[in-house]
């Protein structure tokens, strides 16, 4: 091989290794946006589960004051009493699952 041919081969090498550089630095970006996009999803599926165990507790709750004779006037206290609670707790649940989210945002 002559002299220009195998400078015309070192480039065209050059250049596909270049390219290929390139997309593996693009694969490895999209590789960490999907790892990122994953924890991301992750994280939003153990809140929904401890919701739903929270939503679940509620209605059994629910369920407790309604079978209660409202005719008692201790009773009818009781079920306001534990109506409170429960408005108090998902009050709780809502700050958490604010709090969470800030705390999520300071670490992207």
């Amino acid at each position: 091989m002559d002299q220009e041919a195998l400078k015309t081969n070192l480039n065209g090498l050059e250049r596909k290794i270049m390219m290929m550089l390139n997309d593996h630095k693009l694969l490895k970006d999209e590789i960490r946006t999907i790892k990122l996009e994953n924890h991301e999803l992750r994280t939003d599926l153990r809140k929904r589960d401890e919701q739903m165990a929270n939503f679940k507790n509620q209605i059994k709750i629910t369920k407790i004051v309604d079978y209660i004779n409202p005719e008692d006037e201790s009773i009818s206290e009781l079920k306001r009493k534990v109506e409170e609670y429960i408005r108090e707790i998902d009050k709780c649940i809502a700050w958490k699952n604010i709090s969470a989210k800030s705390i999520n945002v300071l670490h992207t």
